[in-house]
């Protein structure tokens, strides 16, 4: 919000440049956003690192600069994420356990997602993929997502890594 309305005052201070000011500056706001989402206090306002019987790898999925999500793929639920992931979604990782993935889809994108995340249930190979996802405050961005399968006792989950590109 306070990086468009820094293009807005920049756009009105070039007068009958607007346009062309507007259009220089949209690259460079997409990259800030993307380097501010990734950065390393962003990651540590998620939270501690969680305790678990998997202690070192929970904390080595938390300290990973890259979004990770692991989503039900029965419900299409978040059951777990790191701290990266709620920076890059404008919310904290408790926030984004077991909330519903869709409401980070962007509209236009929600077969795509559905297309991948059935292919890596029904198959073990890793998927990639690019896509959009709307943080919290309705800020579209593009990704890459990569998806592999994790298959536990009762639940399938797809583990997604996410990382912010600059393209359009």
């Amino acid at each position: 919000m306070l990086l468009s309305r820094w293009v807005d005052a920049a756009a009105a201070a070039a007068g009958p440049d607007a346009a062309r000011v507007r259009e220089a500056l949209v690259p460079i706001l997409i990259r800030f956003r993307i380097n501010l989402r990734t950065t390393q206090p962003a990651r540590q306002a998620g939270g501690a690192p969680r305790a678990s019987k998997r202690r070192a790898v929970s904390a080595g999925i938390d300290r990973i600069a890259d979004a990770f999500l692991a989503i039900d793929l029965d419900t299409g639920r978040i059951a777990d994420a790191n701290p990266a992931a709620g920076a890059l979604l404008g919310t904290t990782r408790d926030k984004l356990l077991d909330a519903d993935v869709t409401q980070f889809l962007a509209e236009s994108d929600r077969d795509t997602w559905w297309t991948q995340l059935d292919g890596v249930s029904e198959s073990p190979e890793p998927r990639r993929f690019l896509s959009n996802l709307v943080d919290c405050a309705g800020e579209g961005m593009a990704i890459d997502a990569s998806v592999t399968r994790f298959a536990k006792r009762r639940q399938t989950l797809a583990l997604v890594v996410v990382r912010p590109t600059d393209r359009r």
